[in-house]
């Protein structure tokens, strides 16, 4: 495994085809995946030379706290699935390399088991459908010592992902004689993630989109609750804002009109992000978004993510004035083949690259990074 790319045709050997093709997949016909990769292409280094970079650090602040490079785990549902326990292992690995990590509020390991075996994790909340219901999750989240609140915006109502249908993904999984065999012709996932999942720790179920357990991840009739998100608004960010006393971070903006509105709510910190194209097809990729959200955000942090696989991605959102970026899929895929040590290996490839990267720009220092190391590509067409 040399490059984060190479553990996905890995995993698509390992995975029953419904569950690579839940994390591979996009919404409709793929643009804004496609768009995400080819925004990053858009730009240019332009190097400096005969800098001395002996002294390279990817070290940046962040609410308080200290991290060691400039890029973290996304948030990603249904982990678990893909590896065994591997909500845990992309957190634990996080947090031995210190870089941050956001857990899903559609994971399958509760979030007290989470933040417990890796403290600093950071929680991602699916709003609830009524603000009872908001505040006990909010409350739940706040007492199992969770200290950054990440509240997922672009989901009002649930996205055209017609891959899941073409591969036999749903939620909760139904059962069916192909997917039998999907989980029959993996033997290595179907012993090594699935039944040891069920010997150890029983079915899997939807543990954090409430306060209460959800549904379980395999069943012929139990429907994915969404709670009619289609009716929040900046009305229950207030609230949660009045009773979040840690960090709060609003993902999924691009508009910079949102930008503004965020911080006009107290909001502590953004992340500029299409949901990995798994949401609006045609969403405006988030490099290209960054700009203009950036302008309206003030002096709060804004993150990204989509698209990013390379340490020049990282570099390249960086220098445009991103603070980090997260970084989903390849984290996943990494630890459906290697457990935490694989993405253990996938932490330190991106490192590695983001340093080299700094070397070859001229730089010591994430804060030296600037615009004017790079050059937008506007060929006609592109």
């Amino acid at each position: 495994m040399l490059s984060l790319d190479d553990f996905e045709q890995a995993a698509r050997r390992r995975l029953p085809r419904p569950i690579f093709g839940y994390i591979a997949g996009a919404a409709e016909d793929n643009q804004s995946l496609r768009a995400n990769r080819d925004a990053f292409a858009r730009y240019g280094f332009v190097p400096r030379v005969l800098v001395n970079v002996s002294a390279r650090s990817q070290q940046f602040d962040l609410f308080g706290r200290r991290y060691d490079a400039p890029f973290g785990i996304a948030p990603m549902g249904l982990s678990a699935l893909s590896a065994y326990r591997g909500d845990i292992v992309q957190a634990r690995a996080a947090r031995a390399s210190n870089i941050p990590a956001i857990l899903s509020g559609t994971s399958l390991i509760p979030l007290e088991d989470v933040i417990q075996a890796a403290p600093g994790t950071w929680f991602q909340a699916y709003l609830p459908g009524d603000p009872a219901r908001i505040d006990a999750l909010v409350e739940r989240a706040r007492k199992a010592g969770y200290e950054t609140l990440v509240l997922t915006v672009d989901i009002p109502v649930s996205a055209n992902r017609e891959n899941n249908v073409r591969t036999g993904f749903s939620t909760p999984l139904k059962p069916s004689l192909r997917l039998a065999w999907d989980g029959l012709t993996r033997p290595r996932w179907l012993a090594g993630t699935f039944l040891r999942t069920l010997l150890a720790h029983g079915m899997p179920h939807f543990e954090n989109s409430f306060a209460t357990r959800g549904a379980p991840i395999l069943s012929a009739s139990v429907l994915r609750d969404f709670s009619a998100r289609d009716h929040l608004s900046w009305e229950h960010v207030a609230r949660i804002r009045r009773q979040w006393p840690g960090a709060l971070v609003i993902k999924g903006i691009l508009h910079p009109d949102d930008a503004a509105l965020a911080r006009e709510h107290g909001v502590d910190g953004i992340i500029v992000s299409n949901h990995g194209g798994r949401q609006l097809d045609g969403a405006v990729p988030p490099l290209l978004a960054l700009p203009g959200v950036l302008d309206a955000a003030g002096d709060m942090p804004v993150m990204l993510d989509s698209g990013v696989r390379r340490g020049g991605d990282v570099l390249k959102a960086l220098a445009l004035g991103a603070r980090c970026v997260f970084v989903g899929r390849p984290f996943n895929y990494a630890a459906a083949i290697g457990g935490e040590a694989g993405v253990a290996h996938a932490i330190g490839l991106l490192r590695a690259e983001v340093d080299r990267n700094m070397a070859m720009l001229g730089i010591n220092r994430l804060d030296e990074l600037h615009p004017g190391l790079l050059r937008r590509d506007e060929l006609p067409g592109r």
